[in-house]
């Protein structure tokens, strides 16, 4: 197994038991992921958001990313768009990319990573937790 999806196991591992405030990344079926970073999306009924993880992580020396992605029709570069209501569709209520949007992001696990390092990640999002 390479290296990054060790650690990718490892934390998904060690973070299911917080599985009822985060969705945890899968790999489908017949996929091989280049797994390299963790993707936490908060589930709505968490009692914090995602500025308050990613502020208390970046303070644990943790650094994080939000995803690119979510509901691009609410990106400045779709005012146009948005406006003159041309040139695109929108089935349903984007829900779902919405949330992406507002509550998801990124933590590392590149091949260099130590097993401590990992933990170490793991104990401060599971003590940010535990505060909630």
């Amino acid at each position: 197994m390479l290296p990054e999806k060790k650690n990718w196991n490892y934390l998904k591992e060690q973070l299911l038991e917080l599985n009822e405030v985060f969705y945890l990344p899968e790999a489908i079926e017949n996929s091989d992921p280049s797994w390299f970073g963790f993707l936490l999306t908060i589930k709505p009924n968490a009692s914090f958001n995602r500025i308050d993880i990613i502020n208390y992580l970046e303070k644990k020396n943790i650094q994080t990313r939000l995803l690119f992605a979510g509901n691009l029709l609410k990106h400045p570069c779709f005012n146009v768009m948005r406006e003159s209501q041309e040139g695109y569709r929108v089935i349903g209520t984007l829900k779902q990319t919405d949330i992406v949007m507002e509550q998801t992001f990124w933590i590392g696990v590149y091949p260099g990573m130590q097993k401590e390092m990992l933990q170490y990640m793991v104990e401060q999002i599971k003590s940010f937790v535990k505060t909630f």
